[in-house]
């Protein structure tokens, strides 16, 4: 299979979708494999280490005119016009938070899956964990600037010192983005509490951090007594292949401390808190009721290299599998037909299509 992989083009998007490694693996399965020029100078790879596996360096028009297109983010609206009805599109999508491109892989009748939408068995989502982890990570690291005074916080060090109170860190949601935000925050020495409700996995974050972690069963008015008290907010809320649901309030973020930093990571969903929109690395921060907001859609993108390697990690055995024939993929394993989004103009997974108010055929028929 002829396998194309375009350099991003979205706002400091300075992620690759493959590494050498990953080509090297293609090739020596027999497969072709188009690198747009300069794709992986942001992660810091260069075109002749891609070359020296045996990817063949192309522009972007012939990238896409791949049988199989492997990105990182969604398609831009400069690239629509690569959509088309023979095309199989493989990376990330939130068609829940982005309903136009929802709408051009419809019109274009592109075979898409969905990096966030691959779901084993067990419920585990193997390609947004890695960037989930990533993001998560940064998320403290990130608050934790923002509280600084010159950066418009209320001057607050999350560590505290010595007879002078931590910052308070509230964590919405105990998933991977979650629980990785409050590992990072409870190592910088500051009061974590971390809301979920699923109990499980709270008694699982308990058992691991014997209390650095404060655990607090997620309903409204715990959200809304945290929050107040909070320092630095992050919201890190999933919900597989839908719009996140909104938790904090724009009532609640009022009654917030100025100065204090919401870091809202799943914007790329829509967003779990009122007052957030999408921003981007370049302009990445604005103020909503003397309230820091930072609203990053694709955190991740700020360590490129770091990224790069670990979503080719999760991702190489399935593009492996792509390049097989999607039809027989889909049909023999499960979790990629999860992935699957839009086949044929029509949509394929349950939660999109519910975000987006359109029928959903089953994905295990689409390409009888």
């Amino acid at each position: 299979m002829i396998i194309g992989v375009p350099a991003e083009v979205k706002t400091a998007e300075n992620r690759v979708a493959i590494t050498p490694d990953g080509v090297r693996e293609l090739t020596a399965q027999g497969h072709r494999v188009l690198i747009g020029r300069g794709a992986g100078e942001g992660s810091s790879i260069a075109d002749r280490d891609f070359g020296a596996v045996g990817a063949e360096l192309v522009g972007p028009q012939s990238a896409w005119a791949a049988e199989l297109v492997v990105k990182v983010k969604e398609p831009q609206p400069d690239e629509f016009r690569f959509l088309r009805d023979d095309l199989v599109l493989f990376t990330y999508l939130h068609l829940a938070a982005y309903p136009e491109v929802a709408k051009a892989l419809l019109a274009a009748g592109t075979t898409s899956l969905a990096y966030e939408t691959v779901q084993l068995p067990d419920g585990g989502l193997p390609l947004l964990a890695p960037m989930s982890e990533v993001a998560g990570r940064m998320a403290t690291q990130v608050g934790a600037h923002y509280l600084e005074r010159a950066n418009g916080g209320r001057g607050v060090l999350l560590g505290g010192a010595p007879g002078v109170r931590p910052a308070r860190v509230v964590v919405l949601g105990a998933g991977n983005v979650g629980w990785n935000a409050a590992w990072i925050a409870q190592g910088m020495e500051a009061e974590v509490l971390l809301l979920d409700k699923n109990l499980d996995r709270l008694r699982w974050v308990d058992q691991i951090h014997r209390g650095r972690i404060m655990t607090l069963a997620s309903n409204r008015g715990a959200v809304e007594r945290v929050v107040r008290e909070a320092d630095l907010v992050i919201g890190a809320v999933l919900l597989a292949g839908g719009r996140a649901p909104v938790v904090v309030t724009d009532e609640m973020v009022q009654t917030m401390k100025p100065g204090s930093v919401i870091v809202d990571v799943a914007v790329d969903q829509g967003g779990c808190v009122e007052t957030t929109h999408e921003t981007t690395h370049t302009d990445p921060v604005y103020e909503v009721h003397g309230v820091v907001h930072y609203a990053v859609g694709n955190m991740p993108g700020a360590v490129p290299h770091t990224s790069t390697y670990a979503l080719t990690n999760a991702t190489l055995p399935y593009v492996v599998e792509l390049a097989g024939g999607v039809a027989s993929s889909t049909q023999r394993d499960a979790a990629l037909r999860g992935g699957l989004s839009t086949v044929a103009g029509r949509v394929t997974n349950e939660a999109v299509g519910a975000a987006l108010g359109l029928d959903v055929a089953d994905p295990a028929a689409v390409f009888d």
